[in-house]
C-alpha cells in the first residue's frame, strides 16, 4: 500500500513547478442532509498559464442549478483567492473556510451546461454570496508518495500531491432576495503538480457523508495507459479504512450521464455495499488545444442520495472522461 509524507506546510499554496500546465487547487463541497441542497466549489491556480480556474456549482432544494465559471488573471501562487472565490485556513488539516461573493447564473435545465455560449446567454443572473465553514470529522488521507516509483491517487501525470478530508459544515448560501442556511457535512480536497484533465482516460469518484462518524471517497480511475487502479478510504468512526478492492454497476440515461449506482466496497476490517441515486447532474466538459488538437473531456458532476445499511447520506458523484469520437472512454463502465 502507497506510503504517503504531508505536513501542515501542505496546506498552503507550494512552490510551483515549471511546467506550463502545473496547478494547485482547493475543492469543498458542503450539503445540508435536512433541505436536500449544497454544492460544490473549486478554485485551481495555474500560475504558469496567469490564470485560475473558478467553479462554483450548487443544487438548490427545487431542482435548479446555480453555477458560475470563470478563470480570473493571476499573477502568483500565494493564495487561493481569484474571481470572488477564496479560501483561509484556521487551522492546518483541520479548519477552513471557502468563499464565494459575485454573480451566480441560476438554470431551470441542467442541459444548459453543455454549450456554455447558451449557459452564458440565457441564464438568470444573481449576486450570490456562499460561505462555508469546514470542520474535520476525519483524519486527512494522502500527501506525496514517499516513494519516487509509486503512483499517486490520481497518477503522476495528474497532481502528484493529494489530500482529502470529511468535514462538518456551517454556512449559507445567498442568491439575490433568497437564503439558506448551511447545517451539514462535506468533503474537501486540496491538490498540486501537473494536471491536464485529459490525462485522466476516465474516473468514477463518489464522495458521501451519513453523518460526522460516516463516509467514503471511493475512485476508480485510469489515466493515459488504460490501467485501471481503485482506491480510497471508508470512514469508520474517527478513522479511516484504505479501500482493498472496489466494484461499481452503473445505470445510464439517453445521454450517457448516471442515474443510479451499486458500490461493493472492501477493506482489511470489512465489506459493504452502498446503493446510489443521482438527484441533479451537472454535465460540464472541459477543453484543451494541444499541438493544433482539440482534447475534449466529459467531467460529470452529480448531487447524489446514498443508501448505506440503511443509513441515508448525501455527497457528490463525479464521472472524468475523455471523449473520443464523441462517445466518453469508460462508458458503460
Amino acid at each position: 500500500m502507497t506510503a504517503y509524507a504531508l505536513s501542515p506546510e501542505d496546506e498552503f499554496p507550494h512552490l510551483p513547478t515549471s511546467e506550463r500546465h502545473f496547478n494547485e487547487s482547493v475543492y469543498m463541497n458542503a450539503f445540508d442532509h435536512t433541505r436536500r441542497m449544497g454544492g460544490w466549489m473549486r478554485i485551481g491556480n495555474r500560475v504558469n498559464e496567469g490564470y485560475a480556474e473558478l467553479s462554483v456549482c450548487l443544487y438548490l432544494p427545487d431542482g435548479r442549478i446555480a453555477c458560475q465559471f470563470q478563470r480570473p488573471p493571476i499573477a502568483h501562487n500565494e493564495a487561493f483567492d481569484a474571481g470572488g472565490l477564496a479560501v483561509s485556513v484556521e487551522t492546518a488539516l483541520k479548519s477552513l473556510t471557502m468563499r464565494y461573493d459575485g454573480e451566480l447564473l441560476v438554470i431551470d435545465d441542467p442541459n444548459l451546461l453543455r454549450n456554455p455560449k447558451r449557459l452564458f446567454g440565457e441564464a438568470t443572473r444573481v449576486p450570490g454570496h456562499v460561505l462555508w465553514q469546514h470542520e474535520g470529522t476525519s483524519p486527512v488521507h494522502g500527501g506525496v508518495p514517499t516513494d519516487p516509483a509509486a503512483q499517486s491517487l490520481y497518477g503522476r501525470d495528474f497532481s502528484l500531491g493529494h489530500f482529502n478530508q470529511h468535514t462538518r459544515v456551517r454556512g449559507e448560501i445567498r442568491l439575490g432576495d433568497e437564503h439558506w442556511p448551511v447545517d451539514g457535512y462535506g468533503w474537501r480536497d486540496h491538490s498540486w503538480g501537473p494536471r491536464y484533465w485529459q490525462n485522466i482516460l476516465f474516473d468514477r469518484l463518489f464522495m458521501a457523508n451519513f453523518g460526522a462518524d460516516r463516509g467514503l471517497m471511493l475512485l476508480k480511475i485510469a489515466n493515459r495507459d488504460g490501467a485501471v487502479r481503485r482506491g480510497g478510504v471508508l470512514h469508520i468512526d474517527d478513522r479511516y479504512e484504505e479501500i482493498l478492492d472496489l466494484d461499481i454497476l452503473n445505470e445510464w440515461n439517453a445521454d450517457k450521464d448516471p442515474v443510479s449506482f451499486v458500490l461493493s466496497a472492501r477493506t482489511a476490517e470489512r465489506s459493504v455495499i452502498i446503493r446510489g441515486r443521482i438527484l441533479n447532474c451537472a454535465p460540464l466538459r472541459n477543453r484543451r488545444e494541444e499541438q493544433g488538437v482539440m482534447l475534449e473531456s466529459r467531467i460529470a458532476e452529480c448531487f447524489t442520495e446514498l443508501d448505506w445499511d440503511g443509513r441515508r447520506g448525501f455527497g457528490m458523484t463525479e464521472y472524468v472522461e475523455r471523449l473520443i469520437d464523441g462517445v466518453p472512454a469508460g462508458y458503460p463502465l
